[in-house]
């Protein structure tokens, strides 16, 4: 018998995971990768007997393995805020999805939890773009302004280490970041002791975010904002938290950001407007790789020639 976490190489992923495993510590195998590698449960190699904990990716894209781990005699904890489909009943199952635009993985293990380690996950929703939902929990811990700003930082950091079509993009493997911060314990001081892991993040995100900067819409209007990155490792990896701050800086527009792959086609980010945040799932899941919730999604392969179909579907659906 063996306890596999299989989680999102993102903030809200990782971040929602070390509350668990701060709180009931095990000897895991962990199993993850870039943020939008979500179809995990697959290649976790689930035994009979195994205690399997699945947090931060849509049961929806890992339905028919959960079932097999489920038929096999694993148990399974199943975490997320993306959209699930069905969700089966299993005795072995406990699935705790919610898909509330304002609400994370993160948030809904803190909730479990009771704020045993709520810094973490005023983290993970910061990472994950919830600034409401984090400043309301970071509220209510009583954290100051500068505390507040701290987790928010690392938040968005640990995001933007995620994002990339493969592991060699990254500054770190995700399960390597999960282990540094692990070994810390507290997001505070992963920032304010200046932690080489952070500062190696915070160096990269800088850098990343001066060349994005230096790029021009290709479409912008009061609705809509389209930008396309080169095939280029740095615009693959701010690709995410770019999307993101495209939305806080003009919160009544929504944004898709597509990024060349080296192979042709693109990854692209969607983001929703921030004061209508719904819509994003649904005009992603109209393409085969297509996938997220309604305020944030993405297509992990949009070919070339659909490329105009997109452009087109996305002004149709936010204008």
């Amino acid at each position: 018998m063996a306890c596999i976490d299989i989680f999102n190489g993102d903030a809200d992923g990782i971040c929602a995971l070390l509350q668990l495993r701060l709180a009931q510590p095990v000897q895991s195998r962990l199993v993850t990768g870039v943020k939008r590698d979500i179809e995990l449960v697959a290649s976790a190699d689930i035994q009979s007997g195994d205690q399997v904990t699945v947090l931060d990716i849509s049961l929806d894209k890992n339905r028919d393995a959960v079932m097999a781990a489920l038929n096999l005699g694993a148990s399974v904890l199943y975490v997320d805020h993306h959209f699930a489909g069905d969700i089966p009943k299993h005795p072995q199952l406990r699935a705790r999805i919610n898909t509330a635009a304002e609400v994370c993985t993160s948030l809904l293990v803190n909730g479990d939890l009771k704020g045993k380690y709520a810094h973490w996950a005023v983290v993970g929703a910061f990472g994950d773009n919830l600034d409401a939902s984090a400043a309301a929990l970071a509220r209510q811990l009583t954290l100051s302004a500068p505390d507040m700003a701290a987790l928010r930082e690392l938040g968005v950091l640990v995001n933007y280490n995620g994002y990339g079509p493969s592991l060699e993009d990254l500054h770190f493997h995700p399960a390597e970041l999960y282990r540094e911060l692990y070994a810390i314990g507290d997001p505070l001081l992963v920032v304010q002791g200046q932690s080489p892991t952070f500062l190696r993040l915070k160096n990269g995100y800088d850098a990343d975010f001066d060349a994005v900067r230096a790029l021009s819409p290709v479409m912008q209007t009061e609705r809509l904002g389209v930008y396309v990155l080169p095939d280029q490792p740095w615009a693959r990896r701010i690709s995410g938290v770019f999307s993101n701050d495209l939305t806080n800086q003009a919160p009544d527009r929504a944004h898709a950001v597509l990024s060349a792959k080296p192979e042709g086609g693109y990854v692209v980010s969607v983001r929703a407007p921030l004061n209508r945040r719904e819509g994003a799932d649904q005009l992603c899941r109209r393409f085969p790789t297509g996938g997220g919730r309604a305020a944030a999604a993405g297509i992990n392969h949009l070919p070339d020639d659909q490329q105009e179909a997109f452009l087109q579907a996305f002004a149709e659906n936010y204008a």
